[in-house]
């Protein structure tokens, strides 16, 4: 196994033998033939043993247990056995495709455009994989360094459910799709952030409530959109895994964040609002168009005015800003700020502390899966 160490992520697609059996793929490799490519971050993580092993929150109890519960296996309980969904047929549905009315994409035939949906689906997965990936390390550190019993637990289980959603996911694209895309800079700068800060309580706001509350509503806006029955089972699988995490978090920062000073809350209030500003401008397909050597403030300034792109905003902070506002991350400064980015209007709406156990603790439900 070879380890190379590099300075920044890394650009430009990396493509996949999508027809090689894994299998036999293993078998021709040695450990000299692998290469890990990594990238070194640190952070002055403080750890805390906790010696009470109280369980004094039964909501925080029951989500833990409602985890190991509804756990699932990424290679056994999805039929990967199927033929694979048509890379000649669209990835996504082509009526909310992020380039429709852009120049140069439609001057494209129409085998074109369904290769480019390809490329745009690969580009948001591949995403989700870095992602989280910047979950499960996140994750990892709280167990270490929360201080209560029960969110020492609830992480470390956190900390399986994402490992298994950069498995599914990373399985997909390298079986399904063949190749991927390097990180986009704006999601890279919100993880460095949170694993970064060694206040453990930042950390939990910025997965919590912001990371997953991202990908909760980019996985709902998913699973509608593609085409691929075995992936619209993923996202469904994945969904249940992330409200948890997002109910957990709402749950145990409400009570912790009321007792700390104005000075100590002021803090959190600014680091959820940098968190937010950075996701506005997060993803894209920036990534997509420099592939095909397209104007990419002119391609972001059509797909940001589309009905598509202002539907997902809006999904997106949606599910954020409620929950701000449940755990009191919501003054009035930041609420003109807010305001100016269009997001304060949906504060009020259902906060993810408002769970119905009866439906998050249905048993699993497929629509590819066979019996």
């Amino acid at each position: 196994m070879k380890i190379t160490v590099i300075d920044e992520c890394p650009k430009g697609l990396r493509h996949f033998d999508r027809h090689e059996e894994e299998d036999d793929l293993e078998s021709k490799l040695t450990p000299r033939d692998v290469e890990d490519i990594v990238e070194i971050f640190k952070t002055p993580l403080t750890g805390s043993y906790n010696w009470d092993y109280t369980e004094a929150d039964n909501r925080l109890k029951k989500l833990y247990a409602l985890g190991k519960k509804l756990n699932w296996n990424a290679t056994l309980d999805l039929d990967w056995s199927k033929d694979p969904y048509p890379l000649t047929e669209w990835a996504s549905n082509p009526e909310f495709f992020a380039f429709n009315g852009f120049e140069p994409f439609e001057k494209l035939s129409e085998e074109e455009k369904i290769e480019c949906s390809w490329h745009v689906l690969a580009s948001g997965l591949s995403n989700i994989v870095h992602g989280e990936q910047g979950a499960l390390l996140v994750a990892s550190q709280l167990a270490t360094c929360a201080p209560t019993y029960q969110a020492k637990l609830y992480a470390a289980s956190q900390t399986f459910d994402e490992a298994r959603h950069v498995e599914v996911y990373n399985k997909y694209l390298q079986e399904r799709i063949g190749f991927n895309y390097p990180i986009m800079p704006g999601l890279k700068l919100l993880l460095d952030k949170v694993l970064t800060d060694p206040r453990w309580d930042l950390k939990f706001i910025g997965m919590q409530i912001i990371i997953e509350g991202l990908a909760l509503a980019a996985f709902e806006r998913q699973r509608v959109s593609v085409m691929d029955p075995l992936l619209k089972d993923i996202f469904y699988l994945v969904i249940r895994d992330e409200a948890r995490h997002v109910t957990f978090g709402v749950n145990y920062l409400e009570e912790f964040v009321s007792t700390l000073s104005d000075e100590e809350r002021k803090e959190r209030i600014d680091f959820a609002y940098e968190a937010c500003v950075i996701m506005r401008d997060r993803f894209g397909s920036t990534n997509v168009l420099k592939h095909y050597g397209w104007d990419v403030d002119e391609a972001m300034k059509i797909s940001n005015n589309s009905e598509a792109a202002q539907l997902f905003n809006n999904l997106l902070f949606s599910k954020i800003m409620p929950n701000l506002k449940k755990i009191g991350l919501l003054d009035e400064e930041v609420s003109e700020k807010y305001e100016q980015m269009g997001i304060l209007q949906f504060k009020d709406l259902e906060d993810a502390s408002v769970t119905n156990w009866d439906e998050m603790a249905k048993p699993l439900e497929y629509e590819y899966k066979t019996a």
